[in-house]
């Protein structure tokens, strides 16, 4: 969960400013939380403690209703609304905030099914739904020790073709099936975690969650070094830190 943080925290300043320079400092001052780490936070909060995803969400979005960058409209008006239903999204939302629930899980099809729930609440076209199921289940072999390319091959089940990042060359594009392509061929030519982060930011488009989403699977497979732990979790409130820590303690069993 915290590679997703990171990588959301890190392509924070970028996302409606985009950067093709690798080298870019990767935490600066002008970097903070989204809506990514909200969202993400509320997934994990709902699946930890067995409440409802669409409850948990709209608490923590009604709780942080301004985060920089701020919601889509289409999620802003769904957090206010009176009777929040499902908007047949296919939006990339469903598959940055879904990175917990491939830890937290211990078999495939619960992975797969609690993904799926995740997602519905919001994103309930079958494109949405296939994203968040896509990232879960990334994380999930990889968490069980699966080698990079066996998670990447079980990957073109849901993306037969990867995108090859080129830095600067990503439109900005807001959807599961024009994001999770660039975010598995940047996760297929990194070897570490902190070069997966680098190019999820400096290949442009949607910064913060490209960045959300390779952190999510790039922590899985390789770990996040333990030099940018306590730099990421300064950036997070102290409810947030409650969740995370609840997370850790969970996992570390």
């Amino acid at each position: 969960m915290l590679g997703a943080i990171i990588g959301d925290i890190v392509g924070s300043r970028f996302e409606f400013n985009n950067t093709s320079n690798f080298n870019f400092q990767f935490f600066a001052p002008a970097c903070d939380f989204t809506d990514d780490t909200i969202c993400t936070i509320a997934v994990a909060d709902a699946a930890l403690n067995g409440k409802p995803y669409k409850e948990t969400m709209l608490e923590w979005c009604r709780k942080y209703p301004h985060p920089m960058g701020s919601y889509g409209g289409s999620f802003t008006r769904w957090i206010h609304s009176a009777n929040a239903e499902p908007y047949n999204s296919f939006g990339n939302g469903s598959a940055m905030r879904v990175g917990a629930i491939g830890w937290l899980f211990d078999t495939e099809e619960e992975v797969l099914r609690q993904a799926k729930l995740s997602a519905e609440i919001t994103h309930n076209h079958p494109e949405g739904i296939k994203g968040a199921q896509a990232v879960a289940l990334a994380v999930y072999l990889a968490r069980k020790g699966e080698a990079k390319e066996t998670v990447l091959e079980r990957m073109r089940d849901y993306y037969p073709t990867f995108t090859k990042p080129q830095l600067g060359g990503n439109p900005f594009n807001e959807t599961c099936q024009g994001t999770l392509p660039i975010c598995l061929g940047i996760i297929e030519i990194s070897s570490e975690y902190e070069e997966a982060i680098r190019y999820a930011i400096a290949v442009g488009g949607d910064s913060d969650t490209i960045g959300a989403i390779v952190g999510a699977i790039a922590e899985a497979i390789w770990g996040v070094p333990d030099m940018m732990k306590p730099t990421a979790l300064a950036y997070l409130p102290e409810d947030m830190m409650d969740i995370y820590t609840q997370f850790v303690e969970k996992t570390a069993k």
